[in-house]
């Protein structure tokens, strides 16, 4: 069982950044496959960014490719998502997930651990 809080949201203008972190609760972080999606009002969750486990691999939806960065520290149990040059569209609630494999922790319907969200917004 593996338990994610996010932390990090805020408000902040177009072409800033903020850096989330997730939190999470167990022994095994290690071995998971750790992930971000956002979900916009009225639209569906989308994937943004996913990590393996040893932080190898690197995977960034399109739109926020170049811009964001997705990190992660075995020791602290956390992973992060540092976002930089931020736009209005990129406003959302921010969720962290996790899962034991790298392919399933990229669909939202594979995932096998959710956070709770952040609320990221961002002001033209």
């Amino acid at each position: 069982q593996v338990q994610l809080v996010e932390s990090g949201g805020g408000l902040v203008q177009a072409g800033g950044s903020l850096r989330l972190s997730c939190a999470a609760s167990g022994r095994t972080f290690s071995t998971y496959a750790m992930a971000w999606f956002r979900q916009a009002p009225g639209k569906e969750r989308e994937f943004v960014a996913a990590i393996s486990w040893s932080g190898g691999s690197k995977y960034y939806a399109d739109s926020v490719q170049g811009r964001f960065t997705i990190s992660r520290d075995n020791a602290r149990s956390t992973v992060y998502l540092q976002t930089n040059s931020l736009k209005p569209e990129d406003t959302a609630v921010y969720y962290c997930a996790a899962d034991s494999s790298l392919v399933a922790v990229r669909s939202k319907e594979n995932v096998d651990y959710w956070g709770q969200g952040t609320q990221v917004t961002v002001s033209s």
